[in-house]
């Protein structure tokens, strides 16, 4: 059974474990929004390559927020790239009618050269 108690002396908000006052160093998050495939290729490339944004984001709390951001700005963008590539190739419902494992290819092929470009633009920039 873990206790939260605050000190007002110094502030601080300490977690009662067994018989130690561990402090609560991290600030908690202000919101848990779900994160989804983008936002956990973000952290996991923030927490190689970009250390001091990822600390950064840790400490003051906001690192949730700020994933879930990215996640849902890289999925709009993907969506809209799929639907313009796909206008402008001309694959459409009429192919789709007509040919459909032609349609499945050129759609396989829209979508992965948007996900390389939402993962070069936003997950590891």
């Amino acid at each position: 059974m873990e206790q939260t108690i605050h000190n007002k002396q110094n502030g601080l908000d300490y977690t009662i474990c067994g018989d130690y006052y561990l402090p609560n160093l991290l600030p908690t998050q202000t919101e848990e929004k779900e994160i989804g495939i983008w936002g956990l290729r973000h952290l996991r490339y923030i927490k190689q390559h970009k250390k001091v944004r990822y600390i950064n984001l840790l400490t003051t709390g906001k690192l949730n927020a700020y994933l879930a951001e990215i996640d849902e700005r890289a999925q709009n963008v993907k969506d809209a790239l799929v639907k313009q590539m796909a206008e402008h190739e001309g694959t459409n419902e009429m192919l789709k009618e007509q040919n459909q494992m032609e349609w499945v290819q050129k759609m396989n092929n829209i979508r992965n050269r948007a996900e390389e470009i939402v993962n070069k633009e936003i997950i590891f920039n």
